[in-house]
């Protein structure tokens, strides 16, 4: 470590800054860092503490360069590095130099208006904004020493203000790299970002030189101590928490814990599981678990739940073609059209009248999320089954008039050699109870448990050979996915008493968007909120009331959206790679990304399976495909394509649940964002899941929504 007593991390920032200066001053700053690690406090000659960032702020001199850095035991976090100005003695760095003007980062108690007023107002005609000269030129030395790949020094050398900077079509990783060794970036902002491990500063030399692969995320205490928190009990741990408390990044350091408790017990070449939600995540865990584990990352295999259905599926010999969701829908129709009721014609009647009352989608769930995915394969177990969540009760009439339905499904499903998600997960879960596939792994970590349904559950519970050696991290009120349930009911070794844990500081977004997306989500429908609320709960970063604002056509949408995304980057120095703007539908998400791009703004369509974080320009996606994900400015918009579903709970008590999870998929959406974020809906929308913005907790401008 960096010392007996102090640990050191630094900022992406300060990282960037050390990687564009020359050799012989990066050995001088060094050699600085290491009196840095022996004793940070301030001795008013070398390191002198500063009036800025409420006394936090210090300064280490380090010849023509002065290194900022902030202390609390035994933490030291290494921020920026500022060259003197010749024509000044050292210490007397102007504070604009270090602090820059952002007042909407700084407190919460400014106007809420007057950024949005900046953003979203437009220039008037004639006026074209300036944009400020870079203070130094991009050359090929400066990118050489940044690592900056070839196939980007064209368009980077071309740059030469500060906006042309911005707009460059370039990943935003290789981005925010040269914008800290061009630009100098406000202090304010710095802070923010997160703080990467340094075991030595011996390190930031070796990376340098590119012997590193790069720096982990240092966690909080609160994230810390459940790390190995209860790793050697008996039975399953969870670990509760809201969006952007680190959930997943403690599971990633609990692997490597667990490898170590392995080892030590003697199990040299242990095997563990670690499943993620979406592909796209699988990938930055793997990174992330090699450069945690290095060559110990061999024994962790990192999936998606799914993928690790189908493999233990597979093996039954049984095709596994997945019909797709449209698909689903017309088989759902032939399936009532020749569904086979039992009964006298009084209870056929009955049963009949049923099934056309059920909406059709609430009728698809029940058979998926009820049925399917809770493996229950006689209607005597789906009469006795307890629905949780589950908007509407069924009397025994109904519940087998799903049933019956839920027959001929199965049937035109197999007609076609077409199965369902759901099936494959049955079936694997059964060839692993019935001893047909055996443990294979010391321990399974099951990042986002609340989104499994419960036989995928069961599958990666039975292949972890010990109900200790099971880690799951949740939050109910991100459920977007598959029916309620009880842990309990899902399988036996899913006992968490004494071994819950409940994560409470936000590190994602601000206390302003976290707050308003709170609100939102309950917004006097408690029937959404699956988890009451924390009154611990505890928020990082502070910033600006997120907004609301109504359009009346598809012109007016992207507009606004232009302005948002230019205003919201110009100000807080972040690329368009920073931005995603996520829709409800993937039409929509096509044609937004084609106006913006119409308009100036590179924009591109993706996957959330295949997204590349690293992609030039705004992301555009769907609500769903954003799970997992985070970005610094986000927009919400593209509910003009379709009319999003109007759904009244109070008077169809069968579109309850579908009802909640869909406001629960906004909320999700509506935490996605860091710093800044707006919601674009329709002048005159009708739709009760664009309802519920409070102007206590939204900006509203003037519109009345």
């Amino acid at each position: 470590m960096a010392s007996e007593n102090w640990f050191l991390s630094i900022k992406p920032t300060f990282l960037s800054e050390l990687l564009a200066l020359p050799p012989k001053e990066v050995a001088q700053i060094h050699k600085k860092l290491l009196l840095l690690t022996d004793d940070p406090t301030p001795d008013a000659k070398t390191k002198k503490q500063l009036k800025y960032l409420d006394g936090k702020l210090h300064r280490l001199r380090a010849g023509d360069y002065r290194v900022f850095y902030t202390f609390d035991q035994p933490n030291i976090s290494v921020l920026a590095l500022r060259r003197r100005d010749d024509s000044t003695y050292d210490e007397e760095i102007e504070p604009a130099n270090l602090m820059g003007v952002m007042p909407e980062l700084e407190t919460a108690k400014q106007s809420t208006t007057n950024h949005w007023d900046r953003w979203l107002t437009p220039e008037p005609k004639g006026k074209k904004r300036k944009s400020t000269p870079l203070p130094r030129a991009i050359d090929d030395a400066l990118l050489d020493a940044l690592s900056v790949p070839k196939a980007f020094r064209k368009a980077l050398t071309a740059v030469a203000t500060e906006d042309e900077l911005l707009d460059c079509p370039v990943p935003g990783n290789v981005l925010d790299r040269v914008m800290d060794a061009v630009l100098a970036r406000p202090l304010e902002q710095i802070v923010t970002q997160p703080d990467l491990v340094v075991d030595h500063p011996d390190d930031l030399v070796r990376f340098r030189e590119g012997e590193l692969l790069g720096f982990l995320l240092r966690l909080n205490p609160e994230q810390e101590k459940f790390v190995a928190w209860a790793l050697k009990g008996k039975g399953a741990t969870l670990l509760k928490g809201g969006p952007g408390t680190g959930k997943s990044t403690v599971a990633l350091y609990r692997v490597r814990e667990m490898l170590r408790t392995l080892q030590k017990n003697g199990i040299k070449e242990p095997r563990i599981l670690f499943t993620t939600y979406t592909k796209a995540l699988t990938r930055v865990s793997e990174q992330l678990l090699e450069s945690l584990l290095g060559k110990d990352a061999r024994f962790v295999d990192v999936r998606t739940a799914d993928a690790v259905a189908r493999e233990v599926a597979s093996t039954s010999g049984k095709p596994l073609e997945a019909a797709k969701s449209k698909m689903l829908r017309e088989i759902l129709i032939s399936a009532i059209e020749q569904a086979r009721y039992e009964g006298n014609a009084l209870k056929v009647a009955a049963q009949q009248k049923t099934i056309h009352a059920l909406d059709r989608n609430f009728l698809l769930e029940e058979i998926q999320s009820v049925i399917e995915a809770r493996g229950l394969i006689t209607l005597t177990q789906y009469m006795e089954a307890v629905r949780p969540g589950r908007g509407a009760a069924l009397n025994k009439t109904q519940r087998e008039a799903v049933w019956r339905v839920r027959e001929a499904f199965v049937k035109v499903l197999a007609s076609r050699d077409l199965v369902t998600w759901e099936q494959i997960r049955a079936l694997a879960a059964t060839r692993i109870e019935k001893g047909e596939v055996p443990p294979k792994y010391d321990a399974v970590l099951i990042d986002e448990a609340q989104d499994l349904q419960p036989t995928a559950l069961r599958v990666l519970v039975g292949l972890c050979k010990t109900p200790g050696g099971l880690f799951l991290t949740a939050d109910a009120n991100q459920s977007i996915y598959g029916g309620s349930f009880r842990w309990s009911d899902v399988h036996a070794s899913l006992q968490f008493q004494g071994r819950t844990g409940i994560l409470r500081a936000n590190h994602r977004s601000t206390r302003e968007i976290a707050v308003a997306a709170e609100s939102y989500l309950r917004a006097d429908r408690e029937d959404v909120v699956l988890d009451a609320e924390d009154p611990e709960a505890r928020y990082v970063h502070t910033g600006p009331v997120p907004a609301v604002r109504a359009v009346h056509d598809t012109k007016d949408e992207t507009k606004i959206l232009a302005r948002f995304f230019r205003s919201a980057t110009r100000e807080l120095r972040l690329g368009l790679g920073a931005c995603a703007l996520l829709c409800p539908y993937n039409n929509a998400a096509s044609r937004i990304a084609g106006a913006l791009t119409d308009a100036g703004l590179s924009a591109t369509k993706v996957d959330g399976d295949d997204l590349d974080l690293k992609k030039p320009g705004i992301k555009v996606l769907t609500l769903k495909s954003a799970k997992g994900l985070e970005f610094p400015i986000v927009a919400i918009a593209g509910f003009l394509d379709e009319p999003y579903p109007n759904w009244v709970p109070s008077v169809d008590e069968n579109r309850l649940e579908l009802f909640a999870r869909e406001r629960r998929t906004m909320y999700v959406a509506m935490t996605r964002p860091m710093r800044a974020l707006l919601v674009v809906v329709p002048e005159n929308q009708r739709s009760g899941l664009l309802e519920g913005f409070s102007p206590d907790r939204w900006n509203m401008g003037e519109e009345k929504l």
